[in-house]
């Protein structure tokens, strides 16, 4: 699913037109983007958490010389799926 098509459902669902359902996906796109970007964790119950994860510097391998690079520290996202989604994928 791409976001037209999240968007266009969402629509269909809540009975709003596209544009409506647009804003609110952007809307709370830019929310979780701005929380995290306090480091703050996004939690929807039910569906899951969003949370930053720090990644230390290391080295690593060029895969196609086999030469050593350098890799650099970074902040990452991780998600957590809650309970419900994990229940509704393993049915």
């Amino acid at each position: 699913m791409n976001k037209a098509t999240l968007i266009d459902m969402i629509a269909h669902d809540a009975g709003i037109t596209k544009t409506a359902a647009a804003t609110a996906v952007d809307s709370m796109t830019t929310g979780i983007t701005k929380a995290l970007k306090k480091n703050q964790r996004v939690t929807l119950v039910g569906f899951g958490t969003w949370g930053v994860t720090k990644r230390k510097a290391r080295t690593g391998r060029n895969p196609q010389t086999g030469e050593a690079i350098k890799i650099k520290a970074k902040k990452a996202v991780r998600f957590k799926a809650g309970k419900t989604l994990e229940g509704a994928l393993n049915k």
